[in-house]
């Protein structure tokens, strides 16, 4: 992976991004000898998964979020 100063890439930016397409290899962009930007290819993101996909599979208690006594005396409440 090559490092380009920012005066470097500013000047070859449109060369930079059509070496980073057709290799797929990162380029670096830095200042004073310390990377400090990477340039990569753009991958667009897989959808999330749906809203409810484990709905009727997780199971909570009706308890689940109270305090016991142990809980509550440690944190102080009683």
């Amino acid at each position: 992976m090559k490092t380009y100063t920012i005066t470097e890439s500013k000047t070859q930016l449109s060369a930079l991004v059509q070496q980073v397409m057709e290799t797929g290899e990162a380029v670096v962009i830095g200042r004073g000898g310390k990377p400090m930007v990477q340039l990569t290819p753009y991958m667009p993101s897989k959808p999330g998964s749906p809203i409810g996909l484990f709905e009727g599979e997780i199971h909570l208690s009706d308890d689940f979020d109270s305090w016991g006594e142990d809980e509550q005396k440690a944190l102080g409440m009683i």
